[in-house]
């Protein structure tokens, strides 16, 4: 696909859409760690220069990607706590059910959590001030939300929902990268079985 000079507004808004488009298309394809600001250009049809019009860098679309797959995550996830947490059941028992139904939730979401497990270490950085600030003004805006479904569901958690929903999502990030090894890693593990701890 080829492209004309964005001159209007909404055509500039169709490029950046285009581009974030085509890279949550690469992200079906291939992890965070091998989408590139070159294969992007390519797809997109534009110089890497012009996608660098519309986006700052590589880890800005991704970071924009991240934002988008929160928000939408989040209201796929309210209905979804709504049907799958019994208010007439135990505290315990609907704070079990709240993970259960949060965790099968994020593991449909196989882009998000790969986005999740690169915030810290890959997306925040080569980006400027601005885009990180958007970006976590957006995220502590998601986070009040996923705290205000988790005390809907269980408001024995009081003051620590925001807390509990942080620790959360930072366990995704985590877990989501460690149980994704490599290729090496996995042949290491095949190789010799004890390294596997």
């Amino acid at each position: 696909m080829t492209f004309q000079r964005a001159r209007s507004a909404e055509q500039r808004e169709e490029r950046r859409r285009t581009i974030l488009d085509t890279a949550l298309k690469m992200l079906d394809e291939m992890p965070v760690a091998e989408v590139s600001l070159n294969e992007l250009s390519r797809r997109v049809g534009l110089a890497k220069s012009n996608v660098l019009r519309y986006f700052e860098s590589r880890e800005a679309v991704l970071l924009e990607l991240l934002d988008r797959a929160l928000r939408d995550w989040l209201a796929e996830v309210a209905e979804e706590l709504a049907a799958g947490v019994d208010p007439d059941r135990t505290a315990p028992e609907r704070a079990e059910a709240f993970a259960a139904v949060v965790a099968r939730s994020l593991a449909r979401r196989t882009v998000l959590c790969d986005l999740i497990g690169a915030q810290a270490a890959v997306l925040e950085h080569n980006v400027s001030t601005d885009v990180v600030v958007r970006f976590k003004r957006s995220a502590v805006g998601g986070l009040e939300t996923m705290a205000e479904f988790l005390h809907r569901a269980v408001p024995e958690v009081g003051g620590e929902a925001t807390s509990v929903c942080l620790l959360a999502m930072i366990l995704t990030g985590g877990l989501w990268t460690h149980s994704r090894p490599s290729p090496s890693a996995q042949a290491a593990y095949a190789a010799d079985p004890a390294l596997w701890t």
